[in-house]
């Protein structure tokens, strides 16, 4: 058994929709992938191909986990850590969303479990590929005990384990992840969009200098502007407008503004900025995708508009940057 779940792309509201502004979110077709099976040994084994991690926990070992996450946490929370404290190593991140997934759901272990774990989603690049995995472990692992999961429970699950990665988690990642498509979202409502009819270009900047929880502590700041949050949830309000209309020009012109803000708010590397002018010079738009960084020449994930993929090419092959092409992703977490 195989479970996917997929990664993501934020459109319009990153940063902002930690302070309850609109946020415009799809799933895209880069998964993480999560096999499960019966093991050799009575304990779970975890395999993370793309980490050259395997590790072998007990029970006992998974509940000794949860509580010293719990308590380094708790020290995050009081300011004596750092969010990249809590987590210090990519494969805590799984182990820590199945010592969660243990500790709620009570599991006992008669047999042992193999979990091994995929993925071809950028880590680091603002592609959701921390929802995915904490996704697809915790699913895998549900169904292979036979332990019934609601998509509530799973998400709630998953949000404790993220808030391990990020600090303080909007949980849009996973929301994407879990339900797939296109979704609009503010606050607790959520709208289904229709996935973008319109060619939409992924560029690799390369894994940013600062992780997620730590960008958004840096911008906090900023953010106690309530005209700069109106303006934040207005350009995410008339992209979401653009999309419904089809408008190839109303979702340019939001773009662009709000890389603006984006830049504003210090998360867009300079040369990344150099990048954005270039494309903008030739009739296109472009915006970080995630958290972006405040140190450092790397911002992950850009998304591009444009109608010359030649230039688009050429322009990536002189910033070195890597040209990734993507379709939404109508499905959720799913089985195969």
């Amino acid at each position: 058994m195989k479970v996917y779940a997929p990664g993501k792309l934020i459109l319009s509201g990153e940063h902002s929709v930690v302070y309850g502004q609109p946020a415009l979110a799809m799933a895209i077709n880069r998964y993480a992938v999560a096999s499960v099976g019966r093991g050799v040994i009575p304990k779970i084994s975890l395999h993370l191909s793309d980490l050259s991690h395997s590790s072998h926990l007990s029970l006992q070992d998974l509940v000794v986990i949860k509580d010293k996450l719990k308590r380094k946490y708790q020290r995050f929370i009081h300011g004596e850590y750092q969010i990249r404290d809590v987590l210090r190593k990519p494969f805590e991140l799984a182990q820590a969303a199945i010592a969660i997934m243990a500790g709620r759901q009570n599991v006992t272990l008669p047999d042992g479990m193999k979990i091994q774990v995929t993925s071809d989603i950028p880590i680091g690049s603002g592609m959701g590929s921390s929802a995915a995995s904490i996704l697809c472990v915790m699913k895998a692992a549900s169904l292979h005990l036979n332990i019934p999961v609601s998509n509530e429970i799973l998400y709630q699950m998953a949000l404790e384990a993220e808030n391990l990665q990020h600090g303080n988690s909007s949980g849009l990642d996973l929301r994407v992840s879990l339900n797939g498509g296109c979704i609009y979202v503010k606050g607790s409502d959520i709208v289904t969009r229709n996935i973008p009819d319109f060619t939409l270009y992924l560029v690799n900047t390369g894994t940013p200098d600062n992780s997620t929880g730590e960008c958004v502590k840096q911008v906090a700041s900023h953010f106690s502007s309530s005209q700069l949050l109106s303006e934040f949830g207005a350009v995410t309000d008339s992209m979401d407008h653009a999309l419904q209309q089809q408008s190839w020009l109303g979702l340019q012109s939001a773009v662009k503004v709000n890389h603006q803000l984006l830049t504003r708010i210090g998360v867009v590397p300079a040369r990344v900025q150099q990048f954005i002018t270039q494309v903008e010079g030739m009739d296109g738009a472009a915006k970080i995708c995630g958290a972006g960084s405040v140190t450092g020449d790397h911002a992950g994930i850009v998304m591009v508009l444009t109608d010359d993929k030649e230039q688009l090419s050429a322009l990536c092959k002189q910033f070195q940057y890597a040209l990734i092409p993507v379709q939404g992703e109508l499905r959720g977490v799913h089985v195969l």
